[in-house]
């Protein structure tokens, strides 16, 4: 699928029907931004009618060597770039961005819907947009739009992490050990869904970074424009650094809850082998006597003593009573 953008009082005017042109003619000077998404075998020819390039395909945008993501072909910048989608949903995905610009025209493909470009959209028709004058500044009004998600992502990371915490850190006292166990397990699942998404942003953090710096370190024939561009891009920058350290932070943050929730789990294991030591242990000297007066030997003493029975049910009580009160008092219970 093919739209196309025009400007209109420098803002993006959206596409009428499907908003693809017909011809190389349909082309006019004031169409500044062609989204392709998933294109057919057709929709690739015609860009290339249009644009005189011929789009990478998703085998090529996926692969990971910088030659593949950055170069410059046929007069065009081709840079792909890592996105995040889904990102408000339990399974947030990556998929590769290209953004292609030749002359004044922006090119845009990509194989799975982003709510950055939505919001983009939606966002130019606004009073107070941000001017688009070119391809160049709707790319870097894209990446920006990119980076919003990421950071609203980052806040809601933040915010679970937050309560992880008080999760693990202040459980209620007298909680059943079964059921503090189940809830540590499904900690755990919270803690690697969110450092999935980490992972996935911090991926996309760096894929950014490289295309603004392949970009601005290409020189142009309008001198105006490439300072517009760097300026644009050195705030881009500082963006993509705290949200990197913000990332790194909240990564450190999921591994030291991680293990935290694991070192519960196994002082709870540890806990219940405890006990069953401390039974062994107690009911050993009981288990001792009992043993030596049922041995079925002719010459015993104690087996024609009156108090025999009782005397041996006491030492029996007596033996398990004293490991009992000294573990009791050395803190081992």
């Amino acid at each position: 699928m093919i739209k196309t953008y025009r400007l209109l009082q420098g803002r993006l005017q959206a596409p009428e029907g499907d908003g693809i042109p017909a011809t190389a003619n349909a082309l006019t000077a004031d169409i500044v931004w062609l989204d392709v998404k998933s294109p057919t075998a057709e929709e690739d020819r015609l860009i290339e009618q249009l644009l005189g390039i011929s789009l990478p395909t998703r085998e090529e945008m996926e692969e990971i060597e910088v030659s593949s993501r950055l170069y410059h072909e046929d007069g065009a910048e081709f840079m792909t770039l890592t996105a995040v989608i889904q990102i408000d949903t339990e399974q947030p995905e990556t998929t590769p961005i290209t953004f292609i610009l030749k002359g004044n025209v922006l090119a845009t493909v990509r194989y799975a819907e982003s709510r950055a470009f939505a919001n983009f959209v939606a966002r130019s028709h606004k009073p107070g947009a941000v001017q688009c004058d070119g391809g160049e500044q709707i790319m870097m009004s894209l990446i920006e739009m990119l980076c919003d998600r990421m950071a609203d992502a980052l806040e809601t990371v933040g915010r679970n992490m937050d309560g992880i915490s008080r999760m693990v850190f202040r459980r209620k006292p007298g909680a059943k050990v079964s059921k503090t166990t189940e809830e540590l397990q499904s900690i755990i699942e919270k803690i690697g869904q969110d450092g999935d998404l980490l992972t996935k942003i911090r991926e996309s953090l760096v894929s950014i970074n490289r295309v603004l710096t392949y970009h601005t370190t290409l020189e142009a024939d309008d001198k105006r424009k490439v300072k517009d561009a760097r300026a644009r891009a050195k705030v881009l920058y500082r963006d993509i650094v705290a949200l990197t350290d913000q990332a790194t932070f909240l990564s450190n943050k999921v591994n030291f809850l991680l293990d935290a929730t694991l070192g519960l789990i196994n002082l709870q294991q540890n806990q219940i082998i405890k006990i069953f030591s401390v039974a062994a242990v107690v009911f050993l000297p009981p288990t001792l006597v009992a043993s030596a007066y049922g041995m079925n030997f002719r010459h015993m003493p104690e087996l024609d003593w009156f108090y025999g029975y009782p005397g041996a049910l006491a030492v029996m009580v007596v033996s398990a009573i004293l490991p009992y009160v000294y573990f009791k008092r050395r803190g081992w219970l």
